[in-house]
């Protein structure tokens, strides 16, 4: 069996703060409280690299705040997921080159002319490199939306991700069940094995249309584990926070039935990452920590 590690989705989100549950008191700095959640948990997922991308500096900061064995895992820039991302949170001189329409305040990555395109890929990758070369970077993740659907641009956009970040690992999660379809699971799977992919296995609501079912599979020599709740009520609905969409508690009985499928899961896989994405409150450090004990 490889290491298992378990983190959670975040470590800054308001909704913990807020709770006073997990940090003490005199965490009141980014620099103490990933210290203290260092302490804690070996792994953490980084969230806001979705939204923006990352800064090297800040990725430095990270390596030094953190214990030697410690890993993150990013999320990838959401532009490079086909999610649409925010004009004003691009960089000045790429808003700048970006031409087209000056009002527009959203954009989506078939929007980027490839030289620019390019540009965007060499900066988050070299916004990673102090923690690639700490040892401490896990698996940049690709979350892909629901309208990314098992087509044949969708295969050959996947196969071209090594290129883009080489050297790193990385994971990719679908939003969209028909990828996990019992039809064509295998053929999926097989093509992530065939390109070094991540599988980035999920539990969530089912149910609905973009609902994936909680297949496990190592595809990689890291394999991904994500737990996003069961909050069917949220799950699919609209101006909501993401807090408010993952609020909800695993039960210990729910978590002790799930200890032996990551078992297995790590007998085929170098290292496992174990994330809990039900950052609501404290939800999520309360129910890593009582799965951590779930696990050798």
């Amino acid at each position: 069996m490889g290491r298992i590690r378990v983190g959670t989705a975040s470590w800054t989100d308001p909704t913990l703060l807020r709770s006073g549950r997990f940090y003490p008191p005199e965490a009141k700095t980014a620099e103490a409280r990933l210290q203290y959640y260092a302490q804690n948990f070996d792994l953490v997922e980084v969230d806001s690299s979705y939204y923006a991308l990352p800064e090297q500096r800040t990725a430095a900061l990270w390596v030094e705040r953190t214990p030697p064995d410690f890993v993150f895992d990013i999320k990838a820039f959401g532009l490079f997921t086909h999610h649409p991302v925010q004009v004003k949170a691009l960089p000045p001189d790429v808003r700048s080159a970006l031409g087209g329409d000056p009002q527009a305040k959203s954009i989506y990555y078939r929007n980027v002319q490839p030289p620019l395109a390019d540009e965007l890929w060499r900066r988050f990758h070299d916004a990673l490199l102090p923690l690639d070369s700490a040892g401490k970077l896990g698996v940049v993740l690709f979350q892909f939306p629901p309208w990314f659907t098992p087509s044949r641009e969708s295969y050959r956009y996947m196969e071209q991700l090594h290129l883009k970040l080489p050297q790193y690992h990385l994971g990719v999660e679908f939003r969209l069940g028909s990828w996990m379809d019992e039809a064509r699971r295998g053929r999926v799977l097989d093509f992530l094995r065939e390109n070094n992919l991540s599988y980035v296995s999920v539990d969530e609501p089912q149910g609905f249309h973009s609902s994936v079912p909680p297949v496990l599979a190592a595809t990689a020599p890291v394999s991904v584990m994500r737990f996003h709740g069961h909050n069917a009520e949220t799950w699919e609905k609209k101006g909501i926070t993401a807090a408010d969409r993952f609020a909800y508690l695993y039960s210990e009985q729910e978590l002790d039935d799930w200890a032996p499928r990551i078992k297995a899961l790590a007998d085929g896989a170098e290292e496992t990452h174990v994330l809990m994405n039900n950052c609501y409150q404290d939800f999520a450090v309360v129910n890593a920590r009582q799965f951590r004990l779930l696990l050798p």
